[in-house]
């Protein structure tokens, strides 16, 4: 059977970044593996972040989010079947930070997916210093994405302390509490060492971790349509004005709760790329890009986001 690996966290966590590091580790020992981005948004700028690792021994596919729950889920499940007769020899699965873990479980147990897959390893990655105001919707898929982990994994560790790490640590272990989970994490537990010191004896921990069944409550209001993402094409600006633009976006409540900012903007030939959260800011050069910016929240004044993003 082909292992089935989930890397799953909230936006803006890092899992990009881990997926990369964590694929790339797959494809040195010669396995051959294959990709699902599984997007929230209609456009998936992560998908092209990913492309490096694209080749002989590694493909890349995507399910687009901009549909109901159902159709979703039929998409992700052929999405699967196809990966599964391309003869890889594990599949990783990035889903959206507003993924609901449950799908995934469920797919795994329909046919013709029961005879081809086997879960292998849960790992969710978490902020290092993860908010402790987090909307009782985030603390729910935050707790649904940790619940089964095998391990969790924190980023962005080396800007962060052992103090973050215990704080990060107890808003998560709230976030089980209210979700009905019984499962409570020690820092022994977790992961926070930072990716680039990472010795044989994290990865081992990493690629052995398998994923533990557990049980909570699900306490998500689809119905709220709470979450939102926003698109704007052809963004004028430079690294200065998307500085601004996010710090605005991400600090003023009237635009609602901006906690996930990304994109990519022209810049004389190649692209400026942006990637925010409230943790931090980063903008680096790229030669390949997107002509995108995508806003992503909780209760978002769409009227609002626009002005400040169509004004050059």
């Amino acid at each position: 059977m082909i292992k089935i690996d989930l890397i799953t966290g909230f936006l803006g966590s890092g899992k990009t970044t881990f997926l990369k590091m964590y694929a790339r580790r797959l494809l040195d020992s010669g396995l051959k593996i294959g990709i699902l981005e599984n997007d929230y948004g209609a456009v998936n700028v992560d998908m092209m972040l990913l492309g490096c690792l694209e080749g002989e021994n590694c493909g890349l596919e995507m399910v687009a989010g901009a549909c109901d729950a159902d159709c979703h889920r039929r998409r992700f499940k052929t999405k699967l079947i196809a990966l599964g007769m391309s003869g890889y020899d594990r599949v990783l699965v990035e889903p959206s930070g507003l993924f609901d873990i449950d799908e995934f479980f469920d797919v795994l147990h329909e046919s013709p997916l029961d005879r081809w897959y086997e879960p292998g390893n849960v790992i969710a990655v978490v902020d290092a210093k993860l908010e402790d105001d987090l909307s009782d919707n985030s603390a729910y898929l935050l707790a649904s994405q940790a619940a089964m982990s095998g391990l969790v994994v924190l980023s962005k560790s080396q800007f962060a302390d052992e103090n973050d790490f215990e704080k990060t640590v107890a808003v998560l272990n709230r976030a089980m509490k209210k979700a009905g989970c019984p499962r409570r994490f020690a820092l022994s537990e977790v992961l926070t060492k930072p990716w680039s010191m990472l010795d044989d004896t994290d990865l081992n921990r990493i690629f052995n971790c398998g994923y533990r069944p557990e049980s909570f409550v699900k306490l998500l209001d689809d119905s709220s349509n709470a979450y939102q993402s926003l698109y704007y094409l052809d963004v004028k600006a430079d690294e200065n004005r998307l500085k601004k633009l996010t710090k605005i976006l991400m600090n003023d409540g009237k635009f609602g709760n901006v906690f996930r900012i990304k994109g990519f903007v022209r810049k004389n030939g190649g692209w400026l790329e942006l990637n925010a959260t409230r943790s931090g800011i980063s903008i680096s050069s790229t030669e390949a890009g997107q002509d995108i910016i995508i806003v992503i929240g909780e209760s978002l004044d769409k009227e609002k986001i626009d002005g400040i993003m169509n004004c050059e």
